[in-house]
Order: structure tokens, then C-alpha cells, then sequence
């Protein structure tokens, strides 16, 4: 599998292999099924791992701690995360210590590659027009990121159990790019990398979102991308795997993807290999996320990444197709 240098800190592989599936956040699955998975995803060349505690309750991570029962090759990188919301700012490097700890324990690790604040980081004092009673449990206010997060995160740093830190950079967009700009940008952000362009639920705002205007930015920063929901939380596949409601983001962006799946069946291919194909073609990503749960759906995004990236006139194609 293809690699290229990650923001200075090691060669990563084009394919991550993320914890939602093997976590069974993305549909059902056996444990012994994702350790497999896991595997596979190891002997096909993927060196990335990007798990979470959310992922499953400590499934996920429980799940690479088993996947090598002798320890890790040198090669394999690690990523966790840790959602903090809105507790109090002196808390909050007690509360990234201790869910790290509990992560490298489920992991069977002593360090992580990359540690990032799952959730999000909004600006201080915005409540938000979708999502204002979560805030308080997905959400960090600018003010607190910047005195209390980063500042955990270096602090780790230095002490040698995360060699990097990041956010999922999914706000707003003034607080996405505010944080790449900043004096103290992040080692990571972790974006939006579809063909719709589409955070489907996990929008906290709702202002058109402009993911590559991120990675955009990162890229000219130095900061490292890594691109998830590359089929849309399913929303890019044959059929969405899980139940959704009606008037769920999910079941708006597959409808709004009806052309995108015709033209897949026209060029010969499956609507999630072909929006793999096109998150792998985007500028400026560095590795893509998957949130496949089990080796058959893993399969088919290898073959992705094998395959050439898209020609300008495919990719015009597409993104007729949801224009």
C-alpha cells in the first residue's frame, strides 16, 4: 500500500483503519470478526489505527489490544481520542490523563502516536441552532482550549506518551481555521473528506460546510490530515446498514446521492469503492479513515486504494452528479 511522510512524524499508509466499525458503531459485527479485520488490515499494508473510547465502550481499543496478542510491530501507529464537553478548565488535563490511561491499558500500549480531543471545539459563549443540549458533553469553548487542552497535550508530549496531538475540525468554520492558524496549531486535525462534502449528523452549525477549505488550510500550515466519513456515515454506499431515521442527515445525503450510485453501476463499480477512490483523490488528505466492520468490507476499499486516483473528467462526473 501506498505511504507518504504524516506532518514529520512517520510514513503513513493511504488507508487508516478507524475503530467505529470494529467498535460496532457502523452495524453488527463479532469481536472475532474485527480482530480479523484488524489483522487484515495489518498484512494488507495499513499501518494506522484510529481508535477512540466512544468507539463501542472501549470496544475498539479492546480489540487492538487483542489483534497482537505478542506485541505490536515497530510499524504500527496508534491514535485514540477523548471527549472532554464543558467540564471545568483545571479538570480537564486530569480528565485527557486518565482516559489515556485507560485507553493504553485497553490497547495494551505505553504510548500513543497521535492523542485528539474528540468532539469539537467551538467559539466562546455560541450555542448552536442543531445541536445546543449536546454542546455541553461534545463541545470545548475557544477560550478553554486554548488555556487548558493544548497545554495538556504538550504537556504529554513531553513526557513521551503521545509523540502528537489534534482535533476533529468539524465546527465552525471560523474556530476550524482559527485553529490551524493559531500560534500553537495542532500536530493533526481530522476532516470531512466526502464527495458531498457533507458532515451529515455530526453538524454542529448550520452554515454550508466547507471541509476542503480546511484541509486547504492545513496543508499550507503543515498540520497532517487525516480524512474521514469518506462514504458519508453510509450515505455513499448501496444501502445504509443500520437504522436511521427518515429525517436523519443520513437518509437526506443517500437520497441526495441517487445519480452518484447510478453512475457508479454505470462505470462498472460499487458506490463505496468509488467514493473511497474519491476521498484517496482529494487534495491534501493525507490518509483516509475507514469505518469498515468486518474483512469483505475492508477488501473492497484496498482495491480502492490500489487503483489509480481518479481522472479530472471521473471526479467532474461526480460531483455533477450532486451539483
Amino acid at each position: 500500500m501506498n505511504r507518504q511522510s504524516f506532518a514529520g512524524l512517520f510514513d503513513i499508509s493511504r488507508l487508516t483503519l478507524g475503530g467505529g466499525g470494529i467498535g460496532q458503531v457502523w452495524g453488527e459485527t463479532s469481536q472475532e470478526e474485527a480482530v480479523a479485520t484488524v489483522r487484515s488490515a495489518y498484512e494488507n499494508g495499513i499501518n494506522c489505527f484510529d481508535m477512540a473510547p466512544l468507539y463501542g465502550r472501549g470496544e475498539a481499543e479492546t480489540v487492538m489490544g487483542l489483534a497482537f496478542p505478542n506485541g505490536y510491530p515497530d510499524e504500527v501507529h496508534l491514535t485514540t481520542k477523548c471527549m472532554l464537553g464543558a467540564i471545568e478548565g483545571p479538570l480537564m488535563e486530569q480528565a485527557l490523563f486518565d482516559s489515556l490511561d485507560m485507553s493504553l491499558k485497553r490497547m495494551k500500549r505505553d504510548s500513543v502516536d497521535v492523542y485528539l480531543l474528540h468532539g469539537y471545539v467551538i467559539p466562546d459563549n455560541w450555542t448552536s441552532p442543531l445541536r445546543g443540549d449536546a454542546l455541553a458533553r461534545i463541545a470545548v469553548e475557544w477560550t478553554t482550549y486554548c488555556n487548558h487542552v493544548i497545554p495538556a497535550f504538550e504537556s504529554l508530549k513531553s513526557s513521551g506518551r503521545i509523540s502528537a496531538w489534534g482535533i476533529t475540525a468539524a465546527s465552525t468554520q471560523v474556530t476550524n481555521l482559527e485553529a490551524i492558524e493559531s500560534v500553537k496549531p495542532p500536530d493533526v486535525v481530522q476532516c470531512i473528506t466526502n464527495l458531498l462534502d457533507s458532515p451529515g449528523s455530526m453538524a454542529v452549525s448550520d452554515e454550508s460546510p466547507d471541509p476542503r477549505g480546511v484541509i486547504s488550510a492545513a496543508r499550507k500550515k503543515g498540520v497532517g490530515v487525516m480524512g474521514i466519513r469518506a462514504v458519508a456515515a453510509g450515505s455513499l454506499t448501496d444501502r445504509i446498514d443500520r437504522a436511521v431515521k427518515e429525517n436523519s442527515a443520513e437518509s437526506f445525503d443517500f437520497d441526495r446521492a441517487g445519480r452518484f450510485r447510478q453512475l457508479a453501476a454505470d462505470l462498472n463499480t460499487t458506490p463505496a469503492k468509488l467514493a473511497h477512490q474519491y476521498a484517496l483523490t482529494m487534495d491534501g488528505v493525507d490518509t483516509v479513515v475507514l469505518g469498515v466492520k468486518n474483512r469483505e468490507e475492508l477488501l473492497e476499499c484496498i482495491e480502492a486504494e490500489a487503483l489509480a486516483n481518479l481522472s479530472a473528467e471521473v471526479v467532474e462526473l461526480i460531483d455533477e452528479t450532486v451539483a
